[in-house]
């Protein structure tokens, strides 16, 4: 029997981190959503994600996603319950470069994504 507190199978957290205008959108699909977030604010988000033991997919902007931090690398290095991923920023989407493109580069050469 399964305890109030715990989540559904697969259920999850959807978590957004990034500026008002991504953010936002992902409100109306019910994710938690923190609006203009910082990198300090993915720090404590993150650390509450993993001393909570729930289940979660994290998106982060670009530039959140690239901020460092002992939670944001120590999740990514775990694996596991807790997904992270970057999403492009809002007013450039064709800058952003997904951090896979450089494995795919590395494994069938520089021409592999063209």
């Amino acid at each position: 029997m399964q305890a109030d507190t715990e989540l559904p199978l697969g259920s999850a957290r959807l978590v957004v981190l990034g500026s008002a205008g991504l953010a936002g959108g992902f409100s109306l699909i019910g994710a938690e959503v923190h609006a203009d977030a910082d990198a300090a604010t993915v720090e404590t988000v993150l650390e509450q994600l993993a001393k909570s033991g729930d289940e979660a997919l994290v998106l982060l902007e670009t530039h959140l996603a690239h901020s460092g931090g002992y939670w944001l690398n120590r999740l990514r290095n775990e694996g596991g319950r807790i997904v992270i991923t970057e999403l492009p920023p809002l007013p450039a989407p064709h800058d952003y470069a997904p951090a896979v493109d450089e494995v795919v580069r590395a494994v069938l050469g520089p021409e592999a994504l063209k």
